[in-house]
């Protein structure tokens, strides 16, 4: 079995989740990472295209940190602290 790139399973999971590119970006946007429509683009290309981009391990990651404050919304730092009694 060949290993996947970051690029297939970004697509992967944009397929599954049904997601547009501005929506990728907008998922971006809540862990402070901006990236432009043009550079989604060219990460979705096919590896042999001209303006194929490789997508690093710092873009997948963010997305995936945004992703989960997407589906779940933000963490709560102020939670009261549970005693024992």
């Amino acid at each position: 079995m060949a290993n996947m790139s970051n690029n297939d399973i970004l697509k992967k999971l944009r397929v599954a989740l049904h997601l547009r590119n501005d929506e990728i970006i907008e998922i971006m946007k809540h862990v402070n990472f901006n990236i432009s429509k043009g550079e989604i683009g060219d990460i979705f290309r096919n590896e042999d295209h001209p303006n194929f981009k490789k997508c690093g391990d710092q873009i997948l990651r963010n997305f995936l940190n945004g992703l989960i404050i997407h589906l779940r919304g933000p963490r709560e730092e102020n939670r009261e602290p549970k005693t024992e009694n």
